[in-house]
């Protein structure tokens, strides 16, 4: 068997909301309470476990999907007013990065994570 990433805990002020924030965005399952976290169900393998915290610093998220996907995505966060950008940081300049040769885009969410969703991998390139 592969190595497979089972499960990430993801900090936040508000793990509820923000685990049904999330689900909604990439179109997946979640719980609102499974022990202490709220799950959010990327797909069979990994999972986003939310996890309530007062202090905690900002991360990193990248989602790798189809173009179908990307396009459901986007258009849930077109559609819920979220504002995006094409950069990891700076102003939300709402366009999409196509310099890599597929399509990405970062948001924020309320605890100052930064989210990312690509369809061309630009970590795995040289792999």
């Amino acid at each position: 068997m592969a190595i497979q990433l089972d499960h990430v805990i993801v900090p936040s002020r508000g793990a509820v909301a923000s685990a049904e924030a999330l689900a909604g965005i990439l179109g997946v399952g979640w719980e609102a309470k499974v022990g202490h976290f709220a799950p959010v169900y990327v797909n069979e393998t990994l999972t986003l476990d939310f996890d309530q915290a007062a202090t905690f610093e900002s991360h990193h998220y990248c989602f790798h999907v189809s173009d179908a996907e990307f396009d459901g995505i986007f258009a849930r966060i077109r559609g819920a007013g979220i504002a995006y950008r094409s950069t990891p940081l700076g102003a939300d300049d709402l366009q999409l990065n196509t310099r890599m040769g597929g399509r990405n885009f970062y948001w924020n969410d309320d605890d100052g994570h930064v989210w990312e969703v690509l369809t061309v991998s630009y970590a795995r390139r040289g792999a």
